[in-house]
């Protein structure tokens, strides 16, 4: 009212005068919406056309791209402790969203708790072994739990030389615990993102394997395993040279976590439903609202 009466040079009590003759006379009704109301009714209709259950964010439209992510980073940080717990697995898939969610960690007590790296971060310039072992030890201090690093390229020059790798037992004994994770948290990269996906802009691919991306017409990857719209992986020649676990393994975990934030990334979103990769979405507001709206029912 006050706001009101400032702007029409008036005072507080005529304007609540008017405001009450316009509620009397039907010109004016006054409605409160509670942002959890427009939450659950987006959860009730991603649950029945995805089968996923969904955690939204409410965010407002007007704020950037890295302050959404935030946002979405803090809530998947807190939901995560309900996920996890004493003597299961944790596989994490480095990149952007994921060193997000590490910052805002909760501390929770668990014995025999495992946390396992998805996917190599070394490229031609850098091992990588800083950046990615810096967020594993964050969620390893917030829930107690062994840390397992995955000291390969993210990327191999040949798939052979993968191949041979993936012999050795000091690499196998990574790669058997990866296919026997109980809970995978994972962000979706993107070459389309407002916030850039770190493997798109971290030195990791080549103009030749952006070419080959583009042929394979793939939106989107998860732990560095390139997918399409429509969630198919076959014939994409860069994943036979990478080092994330198949989609095949990703999905024997009985808990998938997705946290994603930005319509910008709805591309790699829909793929990622369509190939059946989550079993929660953690996701703001605006983005689940143009899933939806995008999307056949």
């Amino acid at each position: 009212m006050e706001t009101i009466a400032r702007d029409l040079h008036t005072s507080r009590s005529s304007v609540s005068r008017l405001l009450s003759h316009a509620r009397a006379t039907g010109l004016v009704e006054i409605h409160v919406r509670s942002p959890l109301d427009q939450s659950n009714r987006l959860q009730r209709d991603l649950y029945t056309r995805y089968s996923i259950t969904s955690h939204i964010v409410p965010v407002a439209n007007q704020i950037s791209d890295v302050d959404r992510l935030e946002r979405v980073a803090i809530t998947a940080a807190r939901l995560l402790g309900q996920f996890v717990d004493s003597n299961m697995t944790l596989g994490i898939a480095w990149g952007s969203t994921i060193s997000a969610i590490s910052r805002h960690l909760v501390f929770k007590e668990t014995s025999n708790v495992q946390i396992v790296q998805l996917n190599g971060a070394g490229n031609t310039q850098s091992t990588g072994i800083d950046y990615s072992s810096e967020i594993l030890q964050r969620f390893g201090t917030a829930f107690g739990a062994t840390v397992q690093q995955f000291p390969v390229p993210t990327f191999f020059d040949s798939p052979a030389t993968r191949d041979a790798m993936w012999r050795e037992r000091s690499i196998k004994r990574v790669v058997d615990l990866q296919g026997k994770m109980d809970v995978a948290l994972f962000g979706l990269g993107s070459p389309f993102a407002s916030v850039p996906s770190r493997v798109y802009i971290g030195e990791y691919l080549e103009q030749s394997d952006y070419r080959s991306l583009s042929a394979s017409k793939v939106v989107g990857d998860v732990a560095t395993v390139f997918y399409r719209e429509d969630g198919s992986t076959n014939d994409i020649p860069m994943n036979d040279r990478g080092s994330g676990p198949s989609l095949n393994i990703l999905r024997r975990a009985a808990r998938r976590v997705c946290v994603i934030s930005g319509v910008t990334k709805l591309p790699a979103l829909r793929g990622a439903l369509a190939a059946g990769l989550m079993t929660d979405l953690i996701v703001d507001e605006t983005t689940a609202r143009a899933l939806l709206e995008s999307t056949p029912a």
